[in-house]
């Protein structure tokens, strides 16, 4: 028998199933209460036969583990080999470490001990649900537009593509500003492809050329022009012609060379190095930096009438810690670049990382640690050991909780952040007046010693450390 309980304003829908009525219920009156959409089954065999149903699309199944007919880790298994991505929390009357490592490997998202407290089934319901949330970007840019050059679908993204496209088929010079590693060549080539995909792009990084070769580099030279000249050469200007150049940290190049840039962007027209021939060029420029040029002009270094040529149009790339939410889908779209079909699933413990992380130096930087992550993970699983020890230790001790420090993230990942720098300062406070006794911490919080220990475990605490501390 299922029965529904509505909500009028569902945050998730959640499935309880126990043979014992009366403690479905009263979890299901407990999660009802604070606005989830809760299904409650008696009967194992009538879940088992719903588990293919695209319509039983659940986000979060608390599942008993001695269910009679078909038990709960046979259940759970069902639910894992049928691709569901429903996180399932067993619910147990058996605290043991044995049955919480059985149900966690059968690949149960957590365990709660019967009797359950409100505000702790509250908060693994709420962090299971936000999990399968996850889980489904990812598993939505898996399934989505291989071709797509920007991953994500934060609203930052979403008006950066909007703008991309309203400048594909234009010549209107673009300036992309941000911060190094946000993916500012990714977008120059996404106005390229979205315009006359045919044509020729090149890419070059005006930061990464010695002053000396950089004018040949742009613009060619001839033959005998400088020592070392021995034949004529073609700069980008002339192997782009009819297409796109991508000048990448545009603020980094020498302020001799920007003369010339300019007279080539104002005359549409080239003349190499020690060459008397001048030769017309059709070239869009696109250019980025990572730099204020504004305040480079002020200071000198950057001339202002070619600051004004290039910003006719400004683009801003955000940084990934303002779009946090498409971690997942970056994720995703990494793991299946580098691995294709045999990409690894992450564990909890790891996505939480990656979506909690500030990422310094954004989308490089993530997907250099997934990079690491591969190197190191074993029988297909990432798990918070296998990322690098500073995104761990960065998630472990947290940012700051002030509002300040946090006040540029999406309330959601703000209050998540505050309440983990809470929740850890607490274990800590908790433990030293317990002298490190993981008994009377579990006490004294409120909660078993398995939970006890697994919020232990996530922000690596210790007990030992804090013994005979009063």
């Amino acid at each position: 028998m299922i029965v529904t309980a509505q909500d009028e304003s569902p945050a998730a829908r959640v499935l309880v199933v126990d043979d014992d009525p009366e403690i479905a219920t009263a979890l299901g009156r407990k999660l009802s209460f604070v606005g989830y959409d809760v299904e409650i089954a008696t009967e194992s065999t009538s879940v088992a036969a719903r588990i293919h149903d695209a319509r039983a699309d659940w986000d979060v199944v608390l599942l008993d583990v001695g269910l009679p007919q078909v038990s709960g880790i046979e259940l759970l298994k069902q639910f894992r080999d049928s691709g569901s991505l429903a996180s399932v929390i067993m619910l147990t009357g058996d605290g043991s470490a044995t049955t919480a490592t059985t149900c966690l490997r059968a690949g149960a998202f957590h365990y709660l001990t019967k009797p359950c407290l409100p505000v702790e089934l509250a908060s693994i319901v709420e962090s299971a649900a936000r999990h399968t949330t996850l889980r489904r970007r990812m598993s939505s840019e898996l399934t989505g537009d291989a071709g797509s050059v920007l991953v994500g679908a934060s609203p930052s993204i979403r008006r950066l593509q909007a703008q991309i496209d309203r400048l594909s088929g234009g010549e209107v010079a673009v300036l992309i500003h941000g911060e190094s590693g946000t993916g500012k060549e990714i977008v120059a080539r996404a106005l390229h492809a979205g315009g006359a995909p045919g044509r020729p792009f090149l890419a070059i990084n005006c930061s990464a050329i010695p002053d000396t070769l950089i004018d040949s580099e742009l613009f060619g030279h001839a033959r005998g022009a400088f020592t070392g000249a021995d034949r004529d050469r073609d700069g980008v200007f002339v192997e782009a012609n009819g297409g796109v150049l991508f000048l990448d940290e545009i603020g980094d190049m020498p302020i001799h060379v920007q003369a010339r840039l300019l007279r080539v962007l104002q005359e549409g027209e080239i003349r190499p190095l020690g060459s008397s021939v001048v030769r017309a060029i059709d070239v869009r420029v696109i250019a980025a930096t990572h730099v204020n040029l504004a305040e480079a002009v002020a200071a000198g270094r950057f001339r202002e009438d070619l600051f004004y040529r290039l910003n006719v149009v400004a683009l801003r790339v955000p940084p990934l810690r303002e779009r946090l939410d498409d971690v997942p889908m970056l994720a995703a779209h990494f793991l299946h670049k580098h691995c294709g079909a045999a990409a690894p699933a992450l564990t909890p413990e790891a996505l939480d990382a990656l979506v909690s992380d500030p990422w310094p130096g954004n989308v490089r930087e993530l997907e250099n640690a997934l990079l690491h992550a591969l190197a190191f993970c074993q029988r297909g699983v990432i798990d918070l050991a296998c990322l690098p020890p500073h995104v761990g230790a960065r998630v472990a001790h947290g940012a700051s909780g002030s509002i300040e420090a946090n006040a540029h993230l999406p309330l959601t990942e703000a209050k998540r952040r505050v309440n983990a720098t809470f929740e850890r300062g607490y274990l800590i406070k908790v433990l030293e007046r317990a002298s490190g006794s993981l008994s009377e911490a579990a006490r004294l919080a409120g909660i078993d010693r398995s939970n006890l220990r697994r919020l232990l475990k996530r922000y690596e605490i210790q007990s030992d450390a804090y013994r005979r501390r009063r």
